[in-house]
């Protein structure tokens, strides 16, 4: 397992007593569809972790690979004047985590987070697991809970 898969799932366990399952390809799951793909699922069950700000706050949306994020939702939701996505510097500064394997929870520090409501109609979802080729299985309900993610329409319509 890759040293930073690993750190991942140490860190769940240690700090959630949860035990991921982490799946490791070779041929990485960068994209939503790549990773959809790799495991053998729908692209609307990919959870993907994307970082955004509004310049001063950092926050973390856990969004369905199925759709696209409505910043201007999110700003919202978050009670921001706006959000943008954040830079790659801003994104492993606040989370410890690179583009492309941040996972939705494990971060270096505390982040509000949301999650895309339409992660609940799925029995199982599938996250980054601190790389770009590794992610883990999770009930969305359970995902919610251990990133402390509220609910929300983040997606465009």
């Amino acid at each position: 397992m890759h040293e930073r898969a690993r750190e991942f799932a140490e860190t769940a366990c240690d700090r959630y007593d949860f035990d991921p399952a982490v799946r490791e390809f070779e041929a990485g799951t960068k994209t939503a569809k790549a990773a959809a793909d790799a495991i053998g699922c729908r692209v609307a069950q990919i959870a993907s972790s994307i970082v955004v700000t509004d310049g001063e706050a950092v926050a973390v949306v856990v969004t369905s690979g199925a759709n696209r994020l409505d910043t201007d939702r999110v700003a919202d939701v978050l009670g921001w004047a706006d959000a943008d996505l954040a830079d790659p510097e801003t994104v492993r500064e606040a989370t410890g985590w690179a583009i492309g394997g941040v996972p939705p929870f494990c971060h270096a520090s505390d982040l509000p987070t949301l999650l895309d409501e339409t992660l609940l109609e799925f029995d199982e979802v599938w996250a980054a697991a601190g790389t770009p080729a590794a992610v883990f299985p999770v009930d969305p309900e359970r995902l919610a809970e251990l990133a402390a993610a509220e609910p929300a329409a983040v997606a465009e319509s």
